[in-house]
């Protein structure tokens, strides 16, 4: 059974997208992060929906049949925050939580106010970590 996601791979250049967030301090981290993701990941970003820019993409397939595509790892620069996603999820990261800084843990992403409050080195450890955990699941490919 294959549903449509409400999120989507889009066509809006990465780049247009992150030339445009404000205020200015916001775009900035949003370009350090656009960085570190490219370095760790060796993927182009894609603009997922309006708002996640995104490194990679996999295929799942759940036991109940439900299947469809998703961005591997990525970000989302948002108002309040810096919404990082590393799916499936963090549960086998406690140690590198526990080393990255200032950090909240949503459902399905991990919220940053500021990137002066993390250490960038353990961000990039843990987009690491969660790749390779999310490819032995389900093989991640460039999007």
């Amino acid at each position: 059974m294959m549903s449509e996601n409400q999120t989507k791979a889009g066509n809006t250049p990465v780049e247009a997208f992150l030339a445009a967030i404000e205020p200015e301090a916001k775009r900035e981290e949003a370009r350090q992060l656009d960085a570190l993701f490219r370095k760790v990941t060796g993927f182009e970003p894609v603009m997922w929906g309006s708002s996640m820019v995104g490194y990679g993409r996999y295929h799942y397939r759940y036991e109940s049949g439900r299947e469809g595509s998703s961005l591997a790892t990525g970000f989302s620069p948002r108002k309040a925050q810096h919404s990082i996603y590393i799916m499936p999820g963090y549960a086998e990261f406690g140690d590198i939580l526990d080393r990255l800084g200032k950090h909240k843990k949503g459902q399905a992403c991990l919220n940053v106010k500021r990137l002066a409050d993390i250490d960038m080195d353990v961000l990039g450890e843990l987009i690491a970590a969660g790749l390779k955990d999310l490819d032995a699941q389900w093989t991640v490919h460039p999007a």
